[in-house]
């Protein structure tokens, strides 16, 4: 059984889109709400890549408090989701943070070009995760940050070990200690570790072994 942080963890690697609740300038005490892609850094932060010009970032500027809402279809009408409450900072992303990022949305690279797009990372207070119906929990925004972790650093030398493997099942986009974000007959595909998180020098056997099952 999962415990609440890997529940957590696992719901903000299964999705590329989430629901961002800013605080309206436009409409004042009224709640703004944008679709907005994303990845998560090495301590599974949301980071985002938004214009300027957007009616959230607009929001941001003046109130950085906002929600994030990421929703996970479970079958027979159950639905797993996660809440984060916190606030949205803009970041200088350092290259190993952009390539993580083009991994997931390579599309993006277009925007980088226009100089009015920047890296935000939403720095979580509260969390609230959902497992299924009865199944609630709320979690202080640090047990993310005091997560095992699995370097960006890391992360670029194991995808690069995984791409020169002789036989490889799937394309390779994210490792962290807890599983592995991968490519699999051209969809997307959150591999959960079995056992629980591992360290830098297990995660390619653990990704080798969970693959083979």
């Amino acid at each position: 059984m999962l415990s609440r942080l890997e529940l957590l963890i696992d719901l903000l690697h299964s999705a590329q889109e989430a629901a961002l609740a800013t605080h309206s300038t436009t409409l004042e005490g009224f709640p703004f709400a944008s679709a907005v892609p994303f990845v998560t850094d090495e301590h599974h932060l949301p980071i985002f890549l938004i214009s300027g010009l957007a009616e959230h970032s607009h929001n941001l500027a003046a109130n950085p408090r906002a929600s994030l809402m990421i929703a996970k279809p479970l079958g027979e009408g159950e639905m797993a989701r996660v809440s984060l409450m916190g606030e949205v900072q803009p970041i200088e992303a350092d290259a190993l943070l952009v390539a993580r990022y083009l991994r997931y949305h390579p599309h993006a690279e277009r925007f980088l070009q226009l100089g009015d797009f920047r890296f935000n990372r939403f720095e979580a207070a509260k969390v609230l995760t959902v497992g299924g119906f009865a199944k609630a929990s709320l979690l202080e925004g640090s047990r993310l940050l005091e997560a095992p972790v699995i370097s960006l650093i890391d992360e670029a030398d194991l995808i690069a070990q995984h791409e020169r493997a002789p036989s490889k099942a799937c394309q390779l986009r994210g490792a962290d200690a807890f599983g592995a974000d991968v490519i699999q007959d051209g969809n997307p595909v959150r591999i959960r570790f079995s056992n629980g998180p591992v360290t830098r020098d297990a995660w390619l056997p653990t990704l080798r072994r969970e693959l083979s099952r």
